[in-house]
């Protein structure tokens, strides 16, 4: 399922209830040097990393997994949070949204970040979906989950995220879709409904109000 872009206000974003959020280069610093990473695992242009392991007869499949997987440990015991992404997403639990991680990403990896970003208890372990859980974005299976999980209508959810995967699944499952683009060093528009430079606007936009948007 594919929708055309559509100019979203903030205020219309937040009267939806459904957030799902990308996790590395999203709610933590970009810490990923994709370059070197691809380099180390021999991954050719063109092709998404995971994408390309999947292809790899064993026994080097597994090799290059277990070395991926060494790279992904060493970030997430590093990882630093995005200027207020804390902040919005707490804001988000105590209005009652309903949130979301979706990466590429392995979960073992997803559960250390979450508490590096003292953000462990905002998200449901079923309303994690690492890349273990379905096929990763840009599928929209991840969203398509959430959306069953949570029984609400497509209109309702968000997509946010930093890079064309997320925007490509989220427009692939009919769902709104964010960009978040601090240093705007690639735009997406054909995928985009939003664009953000921070988190600030949705953050001011909560605070406006002491009890939250409507249910």
């Amino acid at each position: 399922m594919t929708t055309s872009p559509v100019s979203l206000s903030v205020s219309d974003l937040l009267a939806k209830r459904f957030w799902i959020f990308d996790l590395d280069g999203t709610l933590t610093r970009p810490l990923h040097d994709f370059a070197v990473m691809r380099r180390v695992l021999g991954v050719p242009p063109g092709i998404g990393i995971l994408e390309h392991l999947q292809q790899q007869p064993e026994p080097l499949r597994s090799v290059l997994n277990a070395r991926l997987m060494e790279i992904e440990m060493e970030v997430a015991l590093r990882a630093e949070p995005m200027p207020l992404a804390e902040e919005l997403i707490l804001a988000l639990r105590d209005r009652d949204y309903k949130l979301a991680i979706l990466t590429r990403n392995r979960r073992e990896c997803v559960d250390i970040v979450l508490q590096r970003l003292n953000l462990q208890d905002c998200f449901p372990a079923d309303q994690i979906i690492a890349c273990e859980c379905a096929e990763p974005k840009p599928s929209p299976a991840g969203i398509e989950r959430l959306i069953q999980h949570w029984r609400c209508g497509r209109e309702a959810c968000v997509m946010v995220g930093d890079y064309l995967y997320d925007l490509q699944a989220g427009r692939a499952a009919g769902v709104s879709t964010v960009h978040v683009n601090p240093q705007r060093l690639q735009i997406w528009p054909d995928q985009t409904d939003l664009e953000l430079s921070s988190f600030d606007p949705l953050l001011s936009a909560l605070r406006e109000t002491n009890s939250g948007f409507p249910q």
